[in-house]
């Protein structure tokens, strides 16, 4: 980056600021370039939507009010167009649109959007606002509630508590819901491009998450980080894995080294690209493209380079994604 008064060098500087928001003041690490002839400081749209995210990331935690991803699946769960969700419940016509690309609800919009997500709740917003849809439709959304309520969504609810230590997004998962589908095809893009050992893909899973919320502010698959003494690795990665595996995301070869046996993860037929957005796909790339050809051991040790890592592991503590701002080997 050339300075824009001097056209000389800068360099990037990253330190906790206060920054007001909607009255209230939130603590985040900013991001901002300096000129290193002037001492001047200045930023980029890119700098200013990290540093922005990370101010209605801490809003979102403070009162609960629902990420993007999340605002996006519950209208997705009812089949329900932007404009319309936005007429059932009471908002202006264009507003769900704009909180599912990133606008922060006010905290009452917020509310109802979280009540809305219980099937039970939204069948009697819908009741209200039944004047609002032909017969046929009224009906269609109907069933599409009560179908959400089914043994086989309260499953899947069922195996994400078991699964994941937190379903709510705060700083230890990056901001992201855990999602298994899409926990499934990152192991899958990288069981195509690299047939990682469980070693080696605890630190892919790792480095794309904490690379990606590096430069966009949030993590990509939702998962809890620990520190233990082969590096960083997904909370309950065993049992993630497992159910990786068991949803066909990628299959396990065991191959014998004799003293012991490894896992190695090997491509299915069931990797969906589409699931992922172009960004997630791009911060994959750049990982496996870091990583492929190293061994476990080279990779084990680059991982644990990382302050993440150093000054976590005494204690196998928790990683906040705070450390994705200054990871070594992703810049």
């Amino acid at each position: 980056m050339k300075s824009p008064f001097t056209n000389g060098n800068t360099h990037l500087k990253t330190e906790k600021r206060i920054i007001e928001y909607r009255k209230e003041k939130f603590s985040i690490l900013y991001h901002v370039y300096v000129c290193e002839d002037t001492g001047e400081e200045f930023t980029t749209d890119e700098l200013d939507n990290l540093n922005i995210i990370q101010v209605h990331n801490r809003y979102r935690e403070k009162y609960g009010i629902p990420f993007p991803d999340q605002i996006k699946d519950i209208r997705k769960k009812y089949g329900l167009s932007a404009a319309k969700m936005s007429e059932v419940l009471g908002f202006g016509p264009n507003s769900y649109r704009y909180y599912e690309t990133g606008d922060v609800p006010s905290v009452s919009n917020a509310r109802l959007i979280s009540l809305a997500s219980d099937p039970n709740e939204f069948m009697k917003i819908l009741e209200m606002s039944k004047n609002l849809f032909d017969k046929e439709e009224y009906t269609n959304l109907m069933r599409k509630a009560i179908h959400s309520i089914t043994p086989t969504a309260d499953e899947i609810s069922a195996w994400t508590k078991v699964l994941f230590k937190d379903y709510y997004p705060n700083i230890w998962n990056g901001y992201k819901l855990p999602d298994l589908k899409k926990i499934g095809n990152m192991v899958s893009f990288f069981s195509m491009n690299i047939n990682p050992f469980t070693t080696v893909l605890n630190k892919l899973m790792f480095y794309s998450d904490f690379f990606h919320y590096k430069k966009h502010g949030c993590s990509i698959s939702g998962i809890y980080y620990k520190a233990i003494s082969h590096g960083p690795v997904p909370e309950n990665f065993g049992g993630i894995y497992n159910q990786v595996v068991n949803a066909g995301y990628a299959n396990v070869e065991e191959v014998d080294f004799g003293e012991f046996t490894g896992e190695r993860f090997i491509p299915t037929n069931l990797f969906d690209k589409d699931y992922l957005s172009e960004v997630e796909l791009k911060t994959l790339d750049q990982v496996s493209i870091k990583f492929k050809g190293k061994s476990t051991a080279e990779i084990v040790k680059i991982s644990h380079e990382e302050l993440a890592w150093i000054d976590n592991v005494g204690e196998q503590n928790h990683i906040s994604f705070e450390y994705s701002f200054i990871l070594k080997h992703f810049k």
